[in-house]
């Protein structure tokens, strides 16, 4: 999908590619309500919407939020947007599909710090689960019953901790989706910390994106 895209938002990738793919197989119609956590330029707000459902979008990046309304307004979609820390401003609402491409590339740094500028749209601390732990913490109570939970991650971020946690907080959940890829010039200017880190072989330079879904059961 091509989308305008203003400097220091996150461009389209793979990741969204594969998470847009598995948006599309959900069942939405108008009824559907629908959220986008981290919308970037809005490209997966915009393919919810193409559906009908009633999509709200949510960002902390100033530029962020105003490339996904220029989007939105291109593409003549009604997207409701909102600016703020992840779930924050939609508490105490729920949603049948929630979805998800948050930061989860590992950085040096102190653990709990955030990315600066750019950076805030993938730096995601030593483990790469800075923002995924709050994912699997405080989505599953925006979900309505029988609500969806769409989140994409590389496999250096341990897809299995994913797993457990959304279990944990009363999900079904399973992997729905995967796909190998060569790394990008982040990841590749990362593969010493990497290897250091043992999440990757000496010499290898690619990852695994998977889309874990998650399911509110009755």
């Amino acid at each position: 999908m091509l989308v305008i895209r203003a400097p220091g938002v996150y461009v389209p990738q793979g990741d969204t590619d594969l998470l847009v793919s598995c948006v599309r197989r959900e069942r939405l119609d108008r009824a559907s309500r629908v959220l986008d956590l981290g919308t970037g330029t809005g490209a997966v707000a915009l393919a919810a919407a193409r559906t009908g459902a009633r999509v709200t979008a949510v960002d902390l990046s100033v530029r962020a939020v105003l490339t996904a309304w220029l989007n939105t307004r291109l593409r003549r979609k009604r997207v409701e947007l909102r600016r703020g820390d992840l779930t924050g401003p939609v508490a105490g609402r729920r949603f049948d599909l929630v979805a998800t491409n948050p930061p989860y590339v590992p950085a040096e740094g102190p653990a709990g710090t955030p990315g600066r500028g750019a950076a805030l749209a993938w730096d995601a601390g030593p483990d790469g689960r800075l923002v995924l732990d709050r994912i699997c913490r405080e989505a599953p109570r925006l979900l309505a019953e029988d609500g969806v939970l769409l989140v994409v991650q590389s496999s250096l971020a341990g897809v299995p901790a994913t797993l457990t946690a959304l279990r944990r907080a009363g999900l079904r959940a399973a992997v729905v989706a995967r796909r190998r890829q060569a790394f990008g010039p982040v990841m590749t200017a990362r593969a010493g910390l990497f290897e250091r880190l043992g999440l990757i072989g000496a010499g290898e330079r690619e990852e695994e994106l998977v889309v874990v879904r998650g399911v509110r059961t009755r």
